[in-house]
């Protein structure tokens, strides 16, 4: 009869329970489990494209939104700045909703988050559309607006939420995780600049000189065929027909179904995009078997997410340094239009930020595996002097070199927090080794924060041009409206992502877990990101 293990000495390390012995097949396991996590470039490249549409419709509306409701619609500054707040508050609110129902959610034969990228496709380019058609009644625009840009946000959100998730379910290799970020910010950023272009060369006669020049003095004055079409518009009204009184609003019409253009031809993106997302990717849930013991309710969950210390820094730093972005991005047009005599550039900059954000990401993505995450955050601090100096010299070499140093600091900015979500979540995965995946919950709560702060920053600022006295439609804005938007310009993202910064560099930041911690958190992690 075999004799009793001997107990173990006192103070001795005890075993973990649930992790097992390495034995001599545990190296090949784990390099068979590197390949199995590997992911082709075409998936790679799919994936990105996925995101393409929604970068291109929010890239469009950070730049040109605020300058056509003001400019075109002619909604005056305070409804503008409701539309811009309810907007992105809608969309943050639908953070936790659609986190909520996609987690109660059954999985089907095309897993469990595509189903809600197919499904909000077609709504979400109708509701893109019609947020750039200029109705024919004038004294309901705003809600009008209101409704649309409300609706867009949240489908946006609905459809973001899966998709940005996906990241975490593509392979349990974080190297390959950030490999995926990666190509999808490089593809995402060259599809944003490929739409920017078209819908900047579309609407850009909008917003010359000559729209003024035209109204004042009747005649050509550019040989633009937009242009022309709205100078021999004045002259008929004027001379040739009793429409006198009726000059402006024929030239906004013009005007406004330029964006009509511009809108359907983004809204097209989606289907497209989608189709060949859904071709390319493949949802892969996770090959263990589900973790016992009960689930978490959503609001369990998110109790849980919120109370992660380097999850809680993450979302703070990135509170302030991606409402930082989002005014610099929606008033660097308005300064030029109404603050510098930029008029003839406006299309030449919003290109210049976009470009330079794309040749840039690449180079990021190389800094944040060679010198770490922490580090390539003071790529950011780089537009701050550079905000400051187009503020206070608004020609055009220094809003150029502005421009591409501003593209450079977007791109990690935007790289960065979805780079180290996914370490954040092992993080909190190898902490609370018995819970379940909470993938989505940190995805769509990280969201939900960054839009509200976006939304706060926007709609106070822009009721700061209700305040200083903007009038819509004036080709020659008041002294104190040109302060304002150099105010906006320069100031308030130079402080807001020195905020960020100081928070994002206390305490330190989670590791990227190595290929064994990871493959023994997969084994760990419930079935996919599901919560009971």
């Amino acid at each position: 009869m075999a004799a009793p293990p001997a107990p173990a000495a006192e103070g001795s390390p005890q075993p973990e329970p649930h992790a097992p012995e390495p034995g001599p097949g545990s190296a090949k396991r784990g390099r068979e489990d590197s390949r199995a996590g590997r992911l082709s470039f075409c998936t790679k490249v799919c994936y990105g494209i996925g995101g393409v549409p929604n970068q291109i419709a929010s890239s469009a509306t950070a730049f040109y939104l605020q300058l056509f409701l003001l400019d075109i619609a002619q909604i005056p500054a305070a409804q503008v700045s409701l539309v811009l707040f309810g907007g992105k508050v809608s969309g943050a609110a639908a953070d936790p909703v659609a986190g909520f129902f996609i987690n109660r959610s059954q999985r089907t034969g095309s897993g469990r988050l595509m189903p809600w990228v197919l499904g909000c496709t077609p709504f979400i380019a109708l509701a893109y559309f019609f947020l750039w058609f200029l109705p024919p009644f004038t004294s309901l625009r705003g809600l009008w607006y209101m409704t649309f840009y409300c609706l867009f946000q949240a489908l946006a959100t609905f459809f973001q939420v899966p998709y940005t998730a996906l990241t975490m379910l593509l392979t349990p290799c974080p190297r390959e995780r950030d490999s995926a970020t990666a190509y999808r910010m490089t593809v995402e950023m060259a599809g944003t600049l490929m739409g920017a272009t078209v819908h900047g060369l579309i609407v850009s006669s909008a917003h010359r000189p000559h729209r003024c020049e035209a109204t004042a003095t009747p005649g050509p004055v550019t040989v633009s065929p937009n242009a022309v079409e709205q100078s021999y518009l004045v002259l008929f009204c004027t001379h040739a027909s009793q429409l006198h009184d009726h000059v402006q609003g024929l030239v906004l019409t013009v005007l406004a179904r330029l964006y009509c253009i511009a809108a359907a031809v983004v809204a097209v993106t989606y289907p497209v995009c989608i189709s060949l997302l859904c071709l390319g990717v493949k949802e892969r849930p996770d090959p263990s078997n589900p973790a016992s013991g009960p689930g978490l309710s959503f609001l369990a969950g998110l109790g849980l997410t919120t109370r992660h210390p380097p999850y809680l820094k993450l979302v703070i730093s990135f509170l302030f340094i991606s409402a930082a972005v989002q005014v610099e991005q929606s008033y660097l047009v308005l300064f030029c239009t109404h603050a510098s005599q930029l008029h003839d550039h406006v299309q030449g900059l919003v290109l210049t930020v976009l470009v330079s954000a794309v040749l840039s990401t690449p180079l990021w993505e190389w800094v944040l595996q060679h010198f770490g995450k922490k580090t390539s955050a003071f790529g950011i601090f780089a537009m701050v002097p550079f905000a400051i100096l187009l503020a206070a010299v608004p020609t055009a070499p220094v809003a150029y070199v502005v421009a591409f140093v501003s593209g450079v600091s977007i791109a990690v900015s935007l790289l960065l927090p979805w780079s180290m979500l996914p370490d954040v979540v092992d993080d909190f995965q190898l902490q609370h080794r018995h819970g379940p995946g909470l993938e989505t919950i940190f995805y769509s709560s990280y969201v939900f924060f960054t839009k509200l702060s976006g939304a706060c920053a926007l709609g106070i600022s822009t009721l700061s041009l209700e305040f200083s006295g903007y009038k819509a439609g004036v080709c020659k804005q008041a002294e104190e409206v040109v302060v304002t938007l150099k105010v906006l310009i320069g100031a308030v993202p130079t402080c807001m992502i020195l905020a960020g910064l100081c928070i994002l560099m206390v305490g330190s930041t989670p590791k990227t877990p190595s290929q064994d911690a990871s493959s023994r958190l997969s084994l760990r992690r419930r079935t996919s990101y599901s919560l009971a």
